[in-house]
């Protein structure tokens, strides 16, 4: 293979809409036994999939997404104004999340049935994402690449040489985010969603993502 080799940089830009909406939700609680835990556990998981069934899904559309019972602790101080530890119960954490086309009067009803039930009082949050990401991902490369060429030909010609075969292309494979965070997790019992009437009025239309990724491909030199 020849010593003589041009390698050039190319760098992709699209910009990606998102068309799907994620709901996560963490339910939570403590328990003084192990096993009441996992009943506190499995009794919230089912009103949850009640709350959502009632909003038009079905129940498999809920995934887990986290689980776990562990022990918990508090801290305090004794007599002597030193700080100790004690056994408080076992604390149970479930994590699930739901996802559905774009449509801001359902996320709307959802999140209005999830902050005013009776049942349980969950932590959740709600996202924006690209649903073909992969074909996002495959559409970004192309250009990257495309863009990679079209340097290495300008380089050519300025330098007065001809491009051979391609030896390598380099590409990091590194995770993209395809996902609008618009707000942080909202806590059903207060703060923005208190009011019941406030949760009919989402308007919110996310931003098209801006993703840009690199492509570095080396040509032997004719």
């Amino acid at each position: 293979m020849s010593s003589r080799v041009i390698k050039v940089t190319g760098k992709g830009q699209i910009k990606a809409h998102p068309d799907m909406t994620r709901i996560t939700v963490t339910l939570q609680g403590v328990m003084p036994e192990y096993d009441a835990a996992l009943e506190a556990s499995a009794n919230d998981t089912e009103a949850l999939k009640q709350i959502m069934e009632n909003c038009g899904f079905k129940r498999t559309d809920l995934k887990t997404l986290y689980f776990d019972v562990d022990t918990k602790y508090e801290s305090y101080r004794d007599e002597n104004g030193d700080w100790q530890k004690r056994f408080v119960g076992y604390e149970y954490t479930h994590t699930l999340k739901v996802e559905f086309p774009s449509d801001n009067k359902r996320l709307g009803k959802i999140l209005y049935a999830l902050a005013n039930n009776k049942t349980i009082h969950p932590e959740f949050r709600f996202s924006f994402f690209v649903k073909d990401a992969e074909a996002a991902k495959n559409e970004l490369l192309g250009k990257a690449v495309t863009d990679a060429k079209e340097k290495a030909r300008v380089l050519a010609d300025a330098a007065g040489i001809n491009l051979s075969d391609i030896i390598s292309i380099d590409y990091s494979w590194g995770e993209i985010d395809f996902e609008v965070r618009p707000m942080g997790s909202i806590d059903s019992e207060g703060g923005l969603f208190s009011k019941r009437s406030a949760l009919y009025d989402i308007d919110i239309e996310p931003d098209d993502i801006n993703i840009s990724d690199t492509v570095t491909v080396a040509w032997e030199i004719a």
